[in-house]
């Protein structure tokens, strides 16, 4: 399956360079050997350290990285930028898989990720906090969520969802049994209505996701603020199983985002965009509608099969290899290619979420449904957001836009699920031969009678 998801890559980029320029691209070697030698890399260190790993996920991933290079390399060859984000997003590739690799070697037991939750805590709002340095943050776009370094920007927030994923995994871990079971209970006339959560139980785990949702707040990365809000809503109700706990929290949501709406401009600009996109005055208004609306005619455009590069307006769009690389893909590979790369992600996902079920140990279930609810939920928004769904939110899509911080934080969430699934997946096969020999053993074997004793083997002589 590597094997096959290598040569699609390699032949998509060698049909995109044919289709371009009449030749096959200069980097194709290079591409090939870096995505293609990293990726045996892991393949290898995966059959002697985790060999139940799910045989899946790391083709899928090879798969999606692919696709998405090819895409970044064509947009800036149509339009006659030199190669350097397409090697930079090489580099990137190469630093994301040795990231995927070195906690496929070094988490050998995920379980113990668990033992650290408040300095997990820590460490997401430090890595929040990081962009408000006055020095090295840098401000663009509305918001402020980028460090700076020689020309070089780094987005913290990005690594900041793991270790925050695994607070609130080991912290509801912990207090699973207490949420679930110790609740205030709201009622009208002796009618239960709704249960709400005591605050001695919440408390940490409130004031830590509160003080995120301030920081990106102050930070104006109202994206990553909705993403991780809605993650901790997945993992409460997953520990809980209370409903009533997530209609709460949807109030909640919908009371920010309108005070959101209030406070910034921006914020108000995408609703607007949302709203009236076709509208000539926002059409033509400085920071208008322009981007999605020229996105909408360039799905279009892609038809039912694409237009291939070397046509189309995707190539002239702001933040098409970003923001918008879902309409480039649907573009140059048309409907189909969208469905494709949609059905991808929807393996990966469905993959994770059955290791998730599958798990026994609390921390691995909510720890492993916090990453594949973050992944579903960040191609919703991308999509939602290019198709006007839902506003834009300026996400990026997993393995498939071009930046390094969310690559390398992807492929480092994929060896977390690469050894989860190989724990898991062991385990489930040594109970099930357990299952099949306490079957197949006799049943004096499995219950023993019991030998006689002096009394009973009197009674038994008398009769």
């Amino acid at each position: 399956m590597l094997a096959v998801a290598l040569t699609v890559f390699a032949t998509g980029l060698c049909l995109t360079g044919l289709q371009l320029h009449a030749q096959v691209p200069d980097l194709l070697w290079l591409a090939t050997a870096v995505l293609g030698g990293s990726a045996l890399a892991v393949h290898v260190a995966l059959r002697f350290c985790a060999p139940w790993a799910d045989p899946l996920i790391l083709p899928l991933a090879v798969l999606l990285n692919g696709i998405g290079f090819i895409v970044i390399w064509g947009l800036h060859a149509e339009a006659g930028d030199p190669p350097t984000a397409a090697f930079r997003q090489l580099l990137w590739t190469g630093l994301g898989q040795l990231g995927c690799l070195t906690t496929v070697l070094l988490v050998r037991h995920p379980q113990r990720l668990q033992r650290y939750p408040y300095l997990m805590a820590l460490a997401g709002l430090v890595l929040l906090a990081s962009p408000m340095l006055p020095v090295i943050g840098l401000d663009q776009y509305g918001s402020r969520r980028w460090l700076s370094f020689n020309g070089f920007t780094v987005q913290p927030s990005e690594f900041a969802k793991i270790p925050l994923v695994l607070f609130l995994a080991a912290y509801l871990g912990m207090k699973r049994d207490i949420l679930a079971l110790a609740a205030a209970q709201i009622t009208v006339r002796g009618v239960k209505i709704f249960s709400v959560p005591r605050m001695r139980d919440m408390g940490p785990m409130t004031a830590a996701w509160g003080i995120a949702i301030l920081i990106l707040v102050g930070t104006k990365d109202l994206g990553t603020s909705l993403l991780l809000f809605t993650v901790f809503l997945a993992m409460l109700y997953t520990a809980t199983l209370r409903k009533s706990w997530v209609g709460i929290g949807v109030a909640m949501f919908l009371a920010g985002a309108y005070v959101a709406y209030l406070l910034f401009w921006h914020v108000r600009q995408r609703v607007t965009i949302w709203l009236h996109a076709f509208d000539p005055g926002v059409y033509y208004a400085p920071q208008g509608s322009a981007q999605v609306v020229e996105g909408l005619f360039a799905l279009a455009d892609g038809g039912l099969f694409g237009l291939g590069f070397g046509q189309g307006r995707a190539a002239t769009l702001f933040a098409s290899d970003s923001d918008l690389i879902m309409v480039s893909v649907g573009e140059k590979f048309g409907l189909a290619g969208v469905a494709a790369v949609l059905l991808v992600t929807l393996l990966l996902v469905e993959r994770a979420f059955r290791v998730a079920l599958a798990a026994r140990d609390t921390f691995v279930k909510l720890m492993t449904t916090g990453f594949a609810f973050l992944w579903a939920f960040q191609v919703f928004v991308v999509v939602g957001g290019v198709t006007l769904l839902i506003p834009l939110s300026g996400m990026t899509t997993p393995l498939l836009s071009v930046g390094g911080s969310s690559l390398v934080t992807t492929w480092i969430m994929l060896g977390l699920w690469l050894r989860v699934s190989s724990e898991v997946r062991r385990a489930a096969v040594s109970r099930c031969h357990d299952d099949t020999a306490t079957m197949e053993l006799p049943r004096s074997a499995v219950s023993p009678t019991p030998p006689p004793t002096a009394s009973n083997k009197s009674a038994t002589d008398q009769e």
